[in-house]
């Protein structure tokens, strides 16, 4: 068959891509007109808005909700922070709406200024679900959430990374919208922005420069993707001449994920900036170092917004199993703490930061194994509290 024989198929192909043009050229104009970051010390009261998602969400997401209210219960009883319950994130919620994230849900979400997110199921091929959006690329959208910020830490083997990841550009910017030109051949697509760039390089410098990191690892695959990967690349070597006394390096995906097992050479990495698949990948990997993806939290920050998860998935098959209450909440609390961070806290998420390095892997009177041969996910709530009040 020739390429004649198509022309109805390309012509139905550009009329999507146009579309996908026009709604990526109109996000632009949004993320650069809007750069002003919201002032948490001028709040009178700040709202924390706690989403348990599915799964194994609701269990950990309360877990951590308990934490953060022993936290900050002097500010609660004063009226300065508020805790707001936000249902239907539930993948049956969201499949009967057809929408990642229903309207509804999404109202109440806007009226918060942070939110605490448990996982939620993402429908796949094969899944009885209806082809819907992820609700955390839903989320992220909505609310520019442009910076992911993940942390893996483990003190006794050198290791001290930060993952900046671009959160709403790359391969996921348009990800459900990919067009299938026939049969045989199918088309998706990657978005790069100088501003959405930009933002997350200057994100990742001034966290080195504030936290005296010394080092910028710039992550891409810029010697095959030239258009994207090679404009990313590009802006954040030029934001890096804004931080000269940060040493800035860059690197590509596929070696990265190498050099991270490299006893010798994992060590010499700081902060890394990257797009958005490649930075979902990676961290993954790097929580293995830490105990796994059950370990290890995330932060979501936008200019107006922020949202705070788990970088894992809601684990549909502990719940099956009746497993679920034994399901890690430290990914929660490792979101927690820099939730507490970010709305102004930093000695209560020092303090949690330290009791989590505590009952994860000093003391370890408490283990978490996903079954009934170790603790209840309330039980090793209850031990870091415990920790928290003994000072240790």
């Amino acid at each position: 068959m020739t390429i004649g024989n198509y022309e109805k198929e390309i012509a139905a192909a550009k009329e999507k891509f146009e579309a996908v043009l026009r709604s990526q050229l109109e996000r632009n104009e949004r993320i650069t007109a809007n750069k002003e970051d919201l002032d948490f010390s001028k709040l009178d009261k700040i709202i924390i808005g706690v989403c348990g998602g599915d799964g194994i969400g609701p269990v950990i997401t309360a877990a951590a909700q308990r934490v953060l209210e022993y936290l900050l219960e002097k500010e609660m009883k004063a009226g300065k922070v508020e805790f707001r319950v936000i249902d239907g994130l539930t993948i049956e919620n969201r499949a009967s709406h057809m929408q990642a994230i229903p309207d509804e849900v999404m109202s109440q979400l806007k009226e918060c200024h942070v939110i605490l997110k448990g996982p939620t199921t993402t429908p796949k091929k094969g899944d009885p679900w209806p082809n819907i959006e992820s609700a955390n690329v839903a989320m992220r959208k909505a609310l520019d959430l442009y910076a992911n910020v993940r942390p893996v830490r483990v003190p006794e083997k050198g290791i001290d990374w930060t993952f900046f990841r671009e959160n709403t550009e790359g391969s996921y910017a348009v990800g459900s919208q990919g067009v299938a030109v026939t049969p045989e051949l199918s088309v998706d697509f990657c978005v790069t922005t100088t501003e959405g760039t930009e933002r997350i390089a200057r994100s990742a410098f001034e966290y080195a420069r504030k936290n005296r990191k010394g080092k910028v690892s710039i992550i891409t695959k810029a010697n095959i993707i030239k258009a994207t990967d090679g404009k990313f690349l590009d802006i954040c070597k030029r934001i890096a001449q804004d931080y000269p006394e940060i040493e800035t390096d860059d690197w590509f995906i596929d070696i990265t994920t190498a050099k991270l097992i490299d006893e010798k050479r994992r060590t010499s990495f700081k902060v890394f900036v990257l797009p958005n698949l490649y930075g979902d990948i990676i961290t993954d990997e790097a929580a293995e170092f830490q105990g796994g993806v059950g370990t290890a939290g995330s932060a979501n920050i936008g200019h107006r917004y922020a949202m705070f998860e788990a970088i894992h998935g809601s684990a549909p098959r502990m719940v099956a199993e009746g497993r679920d209450k034994y399901a890690d909440p430290c990914s929660m609390l490792r979101a927690s703490v820099m939730l507490l961070s970010h709305i102004g806290f930093q000695d209560r998420a020092d303090a949690l930061e330290k009791a989590l390095d505590v009952c994860m892997f000093t003391e370890k009177r408490l283990v978490i194994t996903g079954r009934d041969t170790g603790a209840t996910c309330a039980e090793f709530a209850d031990y870091v509290m415990e920790t928290l009040r003994a000072g240790k």
